[in-house]
Parts: C-alpha cells; structure tokens; sequence
C-alpha cells in the first residue's frame, strides 16, 4: 500500500479491529444465509505525511452501492445543525437567487433543501441511488455519480462555477482524495468558497472514538494534514469552526489562493491545539488499540452479567460505528437480542456480521426493558430524552464510548 496523500510506503499500525463487513451493508432476510463479505478493519499512520488511513483492502463501489442504508434525514439534530448552517453562510456570503450551490455527497437532501426555500439555486451531487431519488422527489436537482476531476469538468462544461461548495462527512470517505480535492478546485468560482465538515483525528484519539471507523473512511483527518493537501491544489483554509457534531468535528472555510479573504486566528489555535496534543509525531496514535480492547472487554463482561441476572436489553441506533464496536467485540444476538432504528430503510433487516434483528419504535410499546444500549453514542442525550418521553422508559441507559457508561 502507498499513502493516498504523499505516496510513501512506511506505516506505523493505528488499530487492528479484525475482519468487518462493510458497515452500511445491512442484511435482509434472504441474506443470512448467504456468506458474507469480511475484510480486514485496519488503521495506519503514514511516517512521512502523518496522514491516519485505512488499509486499503475494498472498492468504493462495494460500499457504496445501489441501497445504501444511511438517510441523513433521520436526526432530528443533524437536520437542526444543517438548517443553522445554511442561514449562517447565507449571511456570511450574502448569497441570493443568482448564487450557485453544490453539495457534494448531498444525500437525501437533507441540507439543500434549506436552500431551496430560500430560492438559491443548488445542486446535490450523490453517488447512491435510493437517496439521490430521495432528495430528487423533494425537487432537489441531483446528479448521480462520484465527484472527482472528471465530474467537476462535466458540470463546468454544463453548468456555471459554484459560489459555495459543500463537503459535508463525505472528504474521509473517498478513496483518491486528490482527486476529489483537484474537482472542487476546478468547480470552485474565483471568487467561491468550499467549506468541508469532518470528524477531527484529535477527537477521535482523545476520546477513544475507535468505533467511527470502517470501511467506508478512508482517512481520519487531521487540521494540519488537510491543510497541507489542500495546498496542493491551490487552496488554502481561511478559517475553522470547531463543532459538536460526530463526537467533535471541524468545520474548515477554503477559497483559492489568490481569493480575498482573511486568515482568521481559529485557523493557528486548532493547528497549535493539534501540535501540543502530539499529533506531529506518529507514536500518538498507536494507544488507540489498548484501549478499545479494554471498552470491549467491559462491554462483554456487562452484557453477559445483565444475560445471566435475566435482564432484558435492547440496542437502539442501527448506526455504522454500533456494526464496529458489534463486530470487533463479538457481540450476536445472543447478548444482544434486537435493535431499534427510525430509519425505514433498516428496518426489517439485520445487522451486518453480527445479524441482529433491526425493529422500528413501535417494537418499545408495551414492552419493558431494563436496559437500553444506545450505540451511536454522538446522539444519546437527544435518544435519551426521547425513549424517555415518548415511551416512557424507566431503566438504565448503556453507552460504550468514550467509556462504558450506565446512567439512568
């Protein structure tokens, strides 16, 4: 394997979680008893770039294929911080019915059709099919493809430039990432401005977020190493946000080089935050793997004590990093007989590897359970104020990140 960023060929190993299928391939019942993809879940860091990334073992196409199961639209938070973004850069760019936006991995539309109501001219740019028809019944122009160079020539060719463009959690999941950063480049208006969310590596390391990687993450960004790809292309971060979402992400502001905007002091305090924290030097990174091995080991030692005590337990949240922590600790059904999800797109079907039952809400009516687990632990406060309200749960709540937890 060859760095995806600098092309060197020495790597210190990260994490080994073992063999994985893909985390969004959920199973429906005439799957079980076919055999399944497994690939090696490995992360390592890049001795020269310092460029975190997974081994490269899948094509994209297998990931993200024709019934990808994520809907964007299913967080009632996702969609809040979605709707506050468009009204802060629409004020912040003054854009207005002659601007033009493009959101790369649009998704079900969840984002642009805030644009759409304020009658700015977007597009979505979507590689999965069922979410792209999704976001296309909701009047949201969307191309289906991978964006790259070749897409980003296409669009110029077809379209105008984009005064914004849009890179929401999508710059960790592709694979050639020059050549997703050559598109936006080439898409980008003089004048324009890319702004890109991502989990940040920092977070990642310090809170012990190993299960936010699979397959489907190619890269596990830092400020910095960003910052220096995006050099490359010409492009230079003017300013950073630091958000909430994900378990703690950036959100980077980039423009040309030549383009009229200020350097702002965010941009030098992450970069700092990240050389203090050690993130220059690739021995920081290689902790990770003791202590995801000491969350799986508590995890187990609780489900089976709550297995033998006959308690009951139900997982909520089918989401991507619950598959990684499911998988990785060798959890089935047995221990964790069901798992709840709003999505309609996994309900009905099971989880990949581990095959557990995946039930919609109503499964929780008239049911008591003493447990809930709620696996995508970025949401717990906003599922724990829900399961309580809405079906009046009265037990205890497990969640396995940062550190095993059991609150009420």
């Amino acid at each position: 394997m060859r760095c995806r960023n600098c092309t060197n060929t020495k790597f210190k190993t990260v994490i080994d979680l073992g063999f994985q299928p893909p985390s969004n391939s959920y199973l429906s019942s005439e799957e079980l008893e076919k055999s399944s993809m497994f690939f090696p879940l490995k992360v390592n860091v890049c001795d020269a770039c310092l460029l975190v990334q997974t081994q490269d073992f899948t094509d994209r196409e297998e990931l993200f294929t024709s019934d990808y199961a994520y809907l964007s639209s299913t967080s009632k938070s996702w969609l809040q911080h979605s709707k506050a973004y468009v009204g802060m850069i629409v004020n912040r760019l003054g854009l207005q019915s002659k601007s033009f936006v493009v959101e790369l991995a649009s998704n079900d539309g969840y984002l642009l059709q805030y644009f759409k109501n304020k009658n700015i001219p977007c597009l979505g740019i979507e590689p999965t099919s069922n979410t792209a028809q999704i976001a296309i019944a909701k009047g949201i122009p969307t191309v289906q493809k991978f964006f790259g160079a070749e897409t980003a020539k296409q669009l110029v060719r077809e379209n105008r430039k984009a005064d914004l463009i849009i890179g929401n959690n999508v710059y960790a999941h592709v694979p050639d990432i020059h050549d997703f950063t050559t598109g936006i480049m080439n898409l980008l208006s003089d004048d324009g401005v890319v702004t890109i969310e991502f989990p940040h590596l920092k977070n990642l390391i310090e809170y012990n977020q190993f299960d936010t990687i699979y397959h489907e993450h190619y890269s596990y960004l830092s400020l910095h190493v960003v910052a220096e790809i995006f050099r490359k292309h010409d492009l230079r971060i003017f300013d950073v946000e630091k958000l909430d979402t994900h378990g703690g992400s950036l959100r980077v502001f980039a423009c040309h080089q030549k383009a009229n905007y200020s350097i702002s002091d965010n941009y030098q305090l992450v970069l700092d935050e990240e050389i203090y924290m050690g993130m220059k030097n690739p021995e920081f990174f290689t902790k990770l793997q003791l202590v995801a091995e000491r969350v799986k080991d508590e995890l187990l030692e609780l489900l089976i004590k709550i297995k033998k005590e006959g308690k009951t337990i139900v997982g909520y949240g089918a989401a991507a990093k619950g598959n990684t922590l499911l998988n990785f600790a060798g959890i089935k059904k047995d221990l964790l007989p069901a798992i709840i999800d709003n999505a309609d797109s996994k309900q009905s079907k099971f989880m990949p590897g581990s095959q557990i039952p995946i039930y919609g809400p109503s499964f929780l009516e008239n049911k008591h359970f003493d447990y809930i687990f709620i696996l995508p632990w970025n949401l717990k406060e906003e599922l724990k104020k829900e399961l309580k309200s809405k079906y009046g749960f009265t037990g205890e709540f497990i969640t396995a990140i940062p550190n095993l937890e059991v609150q009420s």
